[in-house]
Formats: structure tokens, sequence, C-alpha cells
């Protein structure tokens, strides 16, 4: 009898349950893991399911285009990489794979500044748009070589993650005992611009200078310093307030991207969805939005975009995609999102990105929160 060929992930969740059983725990959990009783990182989640879409019928929707522009670069559907720290974690290709992965479908990779490869190796990999997330130093030389370099191999843009002013307890990791390995650590410092010599230290003194390393007072005034030293468009990463969001595009930020970093960084702050409306009316057209956390469907890609979101980031989907299969994973795993959304689209008389409008979202106003 012929053997049958392994049943093949049809959805996001399968790929989580995949990664569960290659990863090993520590690993698994520090991916999946969130902020103290993790309630924010469940709530992105229930968020999206909360929110309820209004078929459309009578439209032609025989032909469907869900090709967009981020920043003025097209892409082939709206949602593209979150910046992941060190993705060699999760897969031996780490980065490279991602970045391929996410070239082959169409779409932006956002290099982390945690990465275990350094910014030249990954354009140089990569077969699509680049952009690079930021993490601020403490020594400015450090953050001005990495923009400057960002800006030399060509990546898109700068997103700026403004959402960790110290780290946060991640209980799973205090559980597991969970250490960032001392190997891929010295080798994302490497890439970072520190020297050798500055990092022979052992695995405790290591990830001690890490911290240190990062212990920035982050302010208006840095972003200002910030923006002295590129052309590329800057984005926030990391707003769930309208004051910030207004004053972000006052100062001159380009992109802003809705994000409680996952539920991993302030436990019981709001689902990044629920403030998306609050925010696109703050910001007024000013400047682009975009959203991440919680989306796990194309029906929640239709929903951010409905409610004002240009376009979503992905990041546990696609670590989870990465850790199963390696770039071949990532591809997979953004297809299914983009076959999702093409069926979401059809099915509410959406024939292009632009067709998709806050008419088409309905909220119980008894089960959830109010309606913006």
């Amino acid at each position: 009898m012929k053997q049958r060929e392994p049943r093949l992930p049809v959805n996001l969740a399968e790929f989580e349950a995949l990664a569960r059983a290659v990863l090993p725990t520590d690993a698994f959990d520090h991916i999946a893991g969130g902020a103290d009783d993790e309630l924010t990182l469940k709530d992105n989640v229930a968020a999206f399911c909360r929110i309820k879409l209004v078929p459309r019928v009578l439209r032609d929707v025989t032909r469907r285009n869900l090709s967009t522009t981020l920043l003025g670069e097209p892409i082939e559907f709206p949602v593209i990489l979150a910046p992941v720290a060190c993705l060699r974690r999760f897969h031996p290709e780490g980065e490279l794979a991602a970045a391929r992965g996410a070239g082959q479908a169409g779409t932006i990779f956002t290099l982390s500044t945690g990465a275990c490869h350094s910014l030249e190796e990954v354009a140089q990999a990569a077969c699509g748009p680049l952009w690079f997330q930021l993490y601020a130093y403490q020594d400015r030389g450090i953050t001005q070589g990495l923009v400057e370099r960002a800006e030399v191999a060509g990546y898109k843009a700068i997103c700026l993650t403004v959402d960790v002013p110290i780290g946060t307890r991640r209980e799973r990791d205090l559980r597991n005992g969970y250490i960032y390995p001392a190997e891929l650590l010295r080798q994302s410092l490497l890439s970072t611009g520190f020297t050798p010599q500055d990092l022979e230290l052992d695995e405790e003194q290591l990830s001690a200078f890490a911290g240190r390393a990062l212990q920035v007072a982050l302010t208006w005034d840095y972003l200002h310093w910030l923006k002295s030293l590129t052309s590329l468009p800057i984005l926030l990463k990391g707003i769930l307030s309208e004051e910030d969001a207004s004053r972000a595009v006052s100062s001159g930020v380009q992109a802003i991207v809705v994000s409680n970093h996952g539920g991993r960084q302030l436990d019981g702050s709001p689902a990044a969805i629920d403030v998306l409306s609050r925010i696109v009316e703050a910001v007024d057209g000013r400047a682009e939005i975009l959203l991440d956390s919680g989306v796990r469907r194309g029906t929640d890609v239709l929903k951010a975009i409905a409610l004002g979101a240009k376009a979503v980031l992905i990041g546990r989907p696609f670590v989870w995609a990465l850790a199963v299969g390696g770039q071949s994973g990532v591809e997979s795993a953004l297809q299914m999102l983009r076959n999702e959304l093409d069926i979401a689209m059809a099915l509410t008389g959406c024939a292009c990105i632009s067709d998709i409008e806050r008419k088409l979202i309905w909220r119980n106003q008894e089960a959830g929160p109010p309606q913006q």
C-alpha cells in the first residue's frame, strides 16, 4: 500500500502546532509567550473575533487585485513580515530564509536590529524589498552606523521600535530559565557593530552587556536626531495613543505601526485593532498607518484595512512557519493569508484593496468595545 503523504498545514494555527512539536520548549515558549498574565496576548486575537464583516452581493468580483503600496513601494498584497530578533533560534537559515520567503511572496521583510545575520548578508540574500527595524543604542555611534549601513545596503525604510523603554516579565521565560543563546547573542552584537574585544565576556556578562547597551532615553529629541541621519522614511512601531500618533506625524514620521508588541510589553494594554480607528482619525491622512499584533487570518487583514490600516505585519505566524519549513514554510504561510484575504474580498464585494471600506465592519454593540 502506498504510504500517504504527511498532511500539510491549511492555516496558521496548524503551523503553530507543528512548530511546538519541532522546537525546544523554551524556544517555542519564548516566541509564543507574552508579558505577565498574557491578557493582552490573548485579547489581540479575541478582538479580531469580536469584529464581524458584512457580506456584499451583486458586485463584479470575478477579477481581484490585492496589490498595494507602502511608502511608495509596490507589494503584491497588504501583509509584511514584522521584525523578530535572531531567527536562527528557530531555523538554521534564520533571516536569510525569511527574507527570501517574503521576496518570493512579493512583500516586505523587516530585519530586526537583533538579527543573527548582518544587514549586508540579508540584503545580498533577499529577492524583495527590505525595511530595517531599529532599537536605539546608548552609543549613538552604533545607532548611526546601523542607519547608514541600512541606507547603503538598499533598505527602503527605518522602523524605530518605541515601546520598549525597559524589558518586561515574561513568565514562560522565567519558568523555563530561558537565556538567549550566548553564541547567537554574540553574533548578533557583532553584526550590530560591537567589536570582538567588547564581547570577551561569559554568558551572564554578555547578557548584561546587551541589556545595558539598550538603556537609552528614547525621546522626541532622539527621534529628531535620528531623522537628521537619513533620507529614508521613518516609521514608529509601538503606538497605541492618539496623542503620540499625532505628535509623531507632526515630527515628520511617515508611517505608524499600531502595535502592543504582540502582548509582550504592557500587559493589560488594549488590543491593537481596538485602538486603530482612533489613531487613524488622529493622523487624518498625514501618514500611513499599519497594524500588527493578533493577525491570524485573511479576514483579520481585511478588518484592519476596513478600519483604516494600509497593511498589517505578522510576527509569530511566520516564525512558526519558518521553524517548520524554512523559506518554503514562510512562503506557504504568506500564501495562506493571501488566499484567505482574496476569498474575503470576493465575499464582501471588493475587487481591489481600495474597495475595502468601513461600511463592511459590523460590531455587536452589547458584546464588544464600542464602534469608533
